[in-house]
């Protein structure tokens, strides 16, 4: 069975969500999907959590909450929201990967470094065996490949993330 598992690095709760991810039975196979939350919400005409600031508490304070309950480290970086372009473009350069998907989430939700640092970037990049992110990370077919994604996500239905589509069902946040 296939799993689309859709996100974007700037959710704590997809975070939490590939935590979890193990526990699917090993016949189950994940395809990992980095969107653009930002375009999501634009073409559903919302705007996210982080852009209220009652909301922006409730969401960080449930998330570290539900982080403890779970035993799962979380540390949150140091300014959120903060542009995931270059996270996104990085997964997408190493090909998608759980183990690229693994390592940006590590930095941002359990280090808690910042996603936009061009340092860090430039690091995971190295970890992740791509030795000049800078021209890489700005390749046209990276950049298309996240808006291809995005699209994707929207031609079927996809509001938010992180969400699971198994077959034509969708199933958004976490369990």
């Amino acid at each position: 069975m296939k799993v689309s598992w859709v996100f974007d690095v700037i959710s704590p709760f997809a975070y939490l969500n590939l935590k979890q991810l193990p526990q699917l039975p090993p016949q189950v196979e994940v395809e990992y999907v980095p969107v653009l939350l930002a375009g999501l919400l634009k073409h559903h005409g919302q705007i996210g959590p982080a852009e209220m600031p009652t909301k922006r508490r409730f969401t960080y304070r449930f998330a570290l909450w539900r982080a403890r309950r779970m035993g799962i480290p979380m540390r949150l970086p140091p300014a959120h929201p903060f542009n995931p372009l270059q996270a996104l473009r990085l997964i997408i350069a190493a090909g998608s990967t759980r183990r690229s998907v693994e390592a940006v989430f590590a930095a941002i939700f359990q280090h808690g470094l910042d996603a936009a640092d061009p340092q860090v970037i430039k690091r995971l990049a190295t970890e992740l065996g791509i030795n000049d992110p800078q021209s890489k990370l700005n390749e046209p077919g990276v950049k298309q490949q996240l808006r291809q994604n995005t699209e994707w996500a929207i031609a079927k239905g996809i509001f938010g993330v992180p969400t699971f589509l198994i077959g034509d069902e969708l199933f958004w946040g976490l369990p």
